[in-house]
């Protein structure tokens, strides 16, 4: 891996302005935090621009249909960001963006983490971490069996990485020259209570996404062009699996959650934090 491009790569993700509608999409995402009363605020906003270019511009789905036979295939692996995919779901019609004032909260089918037999657009229940990539994988291999053109999208955290059921998939991936599956890691530096490095230092990622046998690129999580060109005409490589390793700031848009291993996940925050992280995404 060519160091010197992760690094410009890390620090440009920084540096990326949100746009009116990025900001917008977390004013919703601290719309459900306020409603719940808890989440994941700091995993959901790092794969805000990530899952906005897939449901804008890159999936095949019908809104209305939600199980239509012909849709690509989504699966959010790093289930704890959900709050991200639920703004999504709710933006693109599958349903009321008023459901998001219920998160977590008794009677809502909008959970902590994202289950397929209750919210109408997910595919996979996720959450057990190191799960999405095998039937990510499955998925694919049906599409392959079946003949029909499905593509198949699955979205990891970086520290979700860890899990040895991941490798093991990519293996299979590979094996079945599955080039209809893309793998997206949302790579924030952060786990749960730490950096990846001092956790289980993943490096070097990208030498080891290519030596399994993936085609592989790296880009700045957050800038919409570069991420449409690399969900963009695809297969990067025929009869390969694609993957995309997303170089993202934890918390990104909210000055004091970013970087800061304290907002992977939030309860009971006060109304005046509250407050704050709407005033920095008022302006759109």
């Amino acid at each position: 891996m060519n160091d010197s491009l992760q690094q410009h790569t890390i620090k440009a993700a920084s540096k990326i302005a949100l746009d009116n509608r990025s900001k917008a999409l977390r004013r919703l995402v601290v719309q459900a935090l306020d409603g719940g009363g808890r989440g994941h605020i700091g995993s959901s906003m790092s794969l805000i621009e990530i899952l906005r270019i897939l449901y804008d511009d890159v999936l095949t789905y019908r809104a209305h249909e939600p199980n239509w036979d012909g849709r690509d295939r989504f699966i959010l692996s790093k289930g704890h960001g959900c709050l991200a995919q639920y703004v999504l779901l709710a933006d693109k019609g599958f349903f009321d963006v008023a459901e998001l004032e219920k998160f977590c909260r008794a009677g809502s089918f909008l959970g902590g983490h994202p289950e397929a037999a209750k919210v109408p657009g997910v595919e996979a229940s996720t959450g057990a971490l190191g799960h999405g990539l095998p039937i990510a994988v499955g998925m694919a291999l049906a599409a392959r069996i079946k003949g029909v053109k499905n593509r198949v999208f699955v979205v990891t955290g970086d520290g979700e990485m860890d899990e040895g059921s991941n490798w093991e998939a990519m293996m299979s991936a590979v094996k079945h020259k599955l080039d209809n599956l893309v793998l997206a890691i949302d790579y924030n530096k952060i786990q749960s209570y730490g950096p990846t490095s001092e956790v289980l230092d993943l490096e070097p990622l990208m030498d080891k996404l290519t030596a399994f046998g993936f085609s592989t690129l790296q880009i700045n999580g957050h800038d919409k062009i570069a991420i449409r060109s690399a969900f963009n005409n695809l297969p990067k490589a025929p009869g390969k699996p694609t993957a995309v390793l997303c170089h993202t700031i934890k918390g990104k848009g909210i000055s004091f959650a970013e970087g800061d291993p304290t907002w992977h996940h939030k309860s009971r925050v006060a109304p005046n934090v509250i407050a704050a992280m709407y005033e920095e995404l008022s302006h759109a």
